[in-house]
């Protein structure tokens, strides 16, 4: 089964995402909120970035809210599924909470303290190799931050940044922290079914993520080896390693499944069999709009 996913991955369509889908009135406030930002000085916290590079980023997530990047091979993917929702959905409160990150060392993300380190805070903006990530430092700052803040057991032994651990167990997410970030960060009422370890059990996997697309959001967390080739998880085999949000599922005639998603930076559509749809989802977390908590 595994040989035959490989085989059908070969065939994926990646593409850049072109379009804005952003909450158009959060959207517009969050560029007017930056735009009177742009005499904003150099951050004495964050010494190696500059205000204006920082901005640019920033502007660039507003209004292409789906080519944020989590880099070549960081462990940030867990962070880019988190953040994809929040750019689409709340900008605006995103957009403020950066302003204040940048300028005072530390933000409140609703009820959320992001209190980076001094390390991670005289690091950010130095990163090297990350391909995108090393170009936009706001999301360097982000990624850093939300990674400083929230942990889980992957992370019991190695809790304090040091470089280069965006590539490390520092910045591994499991199924758990994933859930608990989505829970805190956007007051979502997130449900949840498989585990780090045992995939999700249903009759009907399709139809079953059909549903629940179609009421929410939809993010899967699977084994990257069996998506797609990347460096850290040639020795990770058997074990869930990366997060994706669905954004739509069907039926072929031939009776493969077509599945698109968000992957950080690119919209992805695959061809895959139901035997290694089953064999590559680990975990399934989802939302109902309708169910979002007060603020």
């Amino acid at each position: 089964m595994v040989f035959c996913f490989i085989s059908l991955a070969s065939h994926a369509q990646r593409k850049r995402v072109p379009g804005k889908i952003a909450n158009e009135p959060e959207r517009i406030k969050a560029l007017t909120l930056l735009a009177g930002a742009d005499t904003m000085r150099q951050s004495t916290h964050w010494p190696n970035i500059m205000p204006k590079e920082f901005l640019d980023n920033l502007k660039k997530n507003i209004e292409y809210p789906l080519k944020i990047s989590t880099g070549r091979s960081t462990n940030f993917c867990g962070f880019g599924a988190v953040t994809y929702t929040c750019l689409k959905n709340e900008p605006f409160r995103y957009a403020e909470c950066m302003l204040h990150l940048y300028q005072y060392g530390e933000a409140h993300y609703r009820n959320i303290k992001l209190a980076p380190s001094e390390t991670i805070k005289k690091e950010a903006g130095l990163m090297k190799y990350q391909g995108d990530l090393d170009i936009h430092p706001a999301d360097q700052v982000w990624f850093l931050s939300l990674a400083n803040r929230f942990k889980g057991y992957l992370n019991l032994f190695d809790r304090r940044y040091s470089k280069g651990d965006e590539n490390k167990l520092w910045a591994a997410t499991n199924l758990a922290k994933f859930n608990r970030m989505l829970r805190k960060l956007c007051k979502y009422k997130v449900s949840s079914k498989g585990s780090d370890l045992f995939r999700p059990r249903s009759k009907d996997l399709p139809g079953f993520l059909k549903k629940k697309l179609a009421g929410g959001e939809v993010y899967i967390y699977l084994n990257n080896a069996l998506l797609r080739k990347k460096n850290h998880n040639r020795v990770q085999k058997r074990i869930p390693t990366h997060y994706i949000v669905l954004t739509e599922i069907y039926d072929k005639e031939d009776g493969h499944i077509m599945i698109k998603y968000w992957d950080g930076s690119y919209k992805t559509v695959k061809e895959i069999s139901l035997s290694a749809l089953k064999q590559v989802i680990y975990g399934i977390s989802w939302v109902k709009y309708k169910e979002k908590s007060d603020e």
